[in-house]
């Protein structure tokens, strides 16, 4: 009976991007996909965005040990990179790959799944939880229990997992990490110890990936990244590199996927609003609706321009909102705008919490991903929260707040399609909804869709929105079925 593997992925589309090329090597490898009860080796991709992700992912280790004890457990990701020793003294921990090793990852993987045993070919650091990374010792780490192997440093020269190829698969519309790593200094974020430097996949690489999910029958493809809006700024030819020949940036990129592949849409991953230049703004003018997708995801943060000082963010508020302003231009009214908001940062008073409701309150946004500071050790923000800590109460009172407005301003946004038509892909449908007899998709601007009757996932569909359900996701139906003549969204929508 072949080995099998399970992967657990926690965090961003990027280390989803991750975990998805590991299953795909392993699979390619001779590995049968399995729940994490029955599998040889469970993968866990960890995130350490937060102190709760480093609890959800102790826990599933935990449970996944309790319930399959005789499962080799490899741990990456973020956390595994943070803090490996913490992870390697759990038990049933064979092996820790911080990101600095992801590539050797699957590899790695492999091997234990089939009861071998693994040995670091690298010199070792211990990454210290309450400092950056300093070199300890050529030695592993000590095993508390069994034993184990951690891969770790600090030159992540193995942390791009670009050889799989990305197709349709389990994910609909997978992601294609183009970037990794970011050099930005937010001082609440510990993503620059975790990630490393900005790093770029060149645009070859990039392309052959595009024309192989063409060739796999894909519809939408989302290019993702640690920092995507820097791709191309650390290669040869890019505006920051010495003897440039030819500047390279996203925008470039985007444009020669669209002049070089059949790619029906791509869609566009979280920019930093900074990295909203005019060149990739235009892109939102000549190809938004048809292959571009009108969808932008600009982290917030903060809508106080003191906290944003304190978060060392690259822009102010009015710098935001003129990004905005530029993309509405462009995109027109069928834009889908989110952003992340962040609560609680340190020092945070009442005065600059208002500041953010009245931002958020003032721009067109269709959705909201919310979530309270949380002090990650080694980043400045740890300090500033022992020095000036908001309260639990407080943040929870201000979560309330922008939850309660995040939901209203979302109902709004996606009540102005009732009525008009939406292009759309079919995606894998939960059982639940299929046994009502419909179908999940999901709208061009990003927008989650019930279709009446059952389709196969991957097809892109032209609907006619006829309501909101309970849960504010667009009822609807796919036109190519029904012949009713109707206005597309973006003329309706205009006027």
């Amino acid at each position: 009976m072949a080995a099998s593997f399970h992967i657990e992925n926690f965090g961003c589309r990027a280390a989803r991007a991750d975990g998805e090329a590991v299953g795909h090597q392993l699979r390619a490898a001779g590995l049968a996909g399995q729940t994490s009860t029955a599998a040889d080796v469970v993968v866990v991709n960890t995130c350490s965005v937060t102190a709760e992700a480093d609890r959800a992912a102790r826990a599933f280790i935990r449970r996944a040990h309790r319930l399959n004890p005789e499962a080799r457990i490899v741990v990456t990701g973020c956390y595994a990179q943070r803090a490996p020793d913490e992870l390697a003294a759990m038990a049933g921990v064979a092996a820790v790959v911080g990101n600095s090793h992801k590539a050797l990852a699957p590899e790695i993987a492999l091997r234990l799944s089939r009861h071998g045993s693994v040995q670091p070919g690298y010199e070792l650091i211990q990454i210290q939880a309450a400092t950056n990374l300093e070199r300890a010792s050529s030695e592993p780490l000590a095993p508390p229990q069994v034993a184990q192997v951690v891969w770790a440093d600090d030159r992540f020269a193995h942390s791009f997992l670009e050889e799989s190829q990305v197709v349709p698969g389990a994910q609909t519309r997978p992601n294609l990490k183009i970037q990794e790593g970011c050099g930005n200094r937010c001082t609440f974020c510990v993503i620059p110890q975790t990630r490393g430097p900005s790093k770029s996949l060149p645009a070859a690489s990039v392309l052959n990936q595009v024309e192989g999910f063409v060739a796999a029958h894909g519809s939408e493809l989302v290019l993702s990244g640690i920092n995507l809006g820097r791709w191309g700024h650390d290669l040869p030819g890019s505006p920051l590199a010495e003897c440039s020949p030819s500047p390279r940036s996203l925008a470039a990129l985007v444009r020669q996927i669209f002049e070089q592949t059949a790619l029906p849409r791509l869609r566009l991953s979280s920019i930093e609003p900074m990295d909203w230049d005019a060149e990739l703004i235009a892109l939102m003018a000549d190809f938004g609706g048809t292959r571009l997708a009108r969808h932008a995801h600009l982290p917030l943060q903060s809508g106080s321009d003191t906290v944003l000082r304190r978060m060392h963010r690259r822009y102010r508020p009015w710098h935001y909102a003129d990004k905005v302003a530029a993309l509405l231009r462009a995109a027109g009214p069928a834009l889908t705008l989110g952003a992340d908001v962040m609560v609680g940062f340190p020092g945070e008073t009442d005065a600059e919490f208002e500041e953010t409701l009245a931002f958020v309150q003032e721009l067109p946004f269709g959705y909201l991903h919310l979530f309270p500071f949380s002090p990650r050790p080694g980043t400045p923000g740890w300090a500033l929260h022992a020095e000036r800590p908001v309260s639990p109460r407080a943040v929870d009172e201000r979560m309330a707040a922008l939850r309660a407005l995040a939901a209203e301003k979302s109902k709004v946004h996606r009540s102005r399609f009732v009525g008009l038509e939406l292009d759309a892909i079919t995606l894998h449908t939960p059982a639940e909804m299929a046994a009502r007899g419909r179908t999940a998709a999901l709208s061009e601007n990003f927008l989650p869709i019930e279709l009446e009757g059952r389709l196969e996932s991957n097809r892109l569909v032209r609907a006619r929105v006829t309501g909101l359900n309970s849960e504010a996701a667009l009822e609807a139906f796919d036109e190519t079925l029904k012949l009713v003549a109707l206005e597309p969204a973006t003329a309706a929508l205009s006027r």
